[in-house]
């Protein structure tokens, strides 16, 4: 199995970090935008999509800043998904910043599936 390239994506969101947060680290902020459905016990978290399930472990998570999850498919290894808010210190502007890993000829796919699902969270939000 080839390695996974790591590579990280931005998006300019207009909410405040405290309502974002709830939406990247919540089973129920997930549901709104990321799976169709997600249920979590502990630091366990169940991805839902189309009657597909992907389960994934919560590594780290700060509070009104970043989340870190695993997939258990990747287990043992060092692959890993981040949602990390930052504020502009200058100019106050909130992005999301994702950083993801896949194999080489899939990190285009990866970022436009990033793409879709911030655009999803914007809608959830009324974010433009």
């Amino acid at each position: 199995m080839e390695d996974k390239i790591k590579y990280q994506i931005e998006f300019v969101v207009q909410a405040s970090p405290s309502l974002l947060y709830q939406y990247v680290s919540t089973p129920s902020g997930l549901s709104e935008w990321f799976a169709d459905n997600v249920n979590s016990r502990g630091e366990l978290f169940k991805f839902i999509w189309d009657g597909a399930e992907e389960q994934a472990k919560l590594l780290t998570k700060k509070s009104g800043e970043r989340v870190k999850f695993r997939w258990l498919e990747d287990e043992g290894e060092s692959y890993y998904f981040e949602i990390r808010i930052q504020v502009d210190e200058i100019t106050k502007d909130v992005s999301i910043i994702v950083t993801d890993f896949a194999e080489e000829d899939e990190v285009e796919e990866g970022k436009m599936l990033w793409t879709n699902q911030i655009s999803s969270l914007k809608q959830v939000i009324g974010s433009a």
